[in-house]
């Protein structure tokens, strides 16, 4: 799933003083509702950051969901880990001497295709 919630990062935010936060309020309100959030800073320190509601909500519905998605990916860890073990099985066939004493051999060997492929398990 795509997740659409967008974070401008912190140096992009419409800033405000903390002291501007507490003489206009208003006007900081009108800002967060048109930019969705505002940068609080102390002594050109960021402090905080004023989300909008409409924003706060969709933060929260995007933590739900990718909650859903952990717990979806959790429950396939068991296949995956099957998955995982079949593949470790067929690799660990290759670090025996005998895989590669037949594999220098088929190496040194002409190929013998006569205008087929060869594909399969066995190759």
């Amino acid at each position: 799933m795509l997740h659409a919630l967008k974070f401008d990062p912190i140096t992009e935010l419409t800033r405000t003083t903390a002291s501007t936060v507490k003489e206009h309020w208003r006007k900081v309100m009108q800002d967060v509702r048109e930019q969705q959030a505002v940068l609080v800073t102390n002594h050109n320190e960021p402090q905080a950051v004023i989300l909008s509601a409409q924003q706060y909500q969709a933060m929260q519905a995007e933590v739900v969901s990718l909650q859903r998605d952990l717990a979806s990916l959790r429950e396939q860890a068991p296949a995956l880990q099957q998955l995982r073990q079949r593949f470790d099985d067929r690799l660990a066939v290759l670090d025996s001497a005998a895989a590669a004493n037949k594999a220098r051999a088929l190496l040194r060997k002409p190929a013998r295709l006569k205008g087929k492929v060869a594909a399969g398990s066995g190759y």
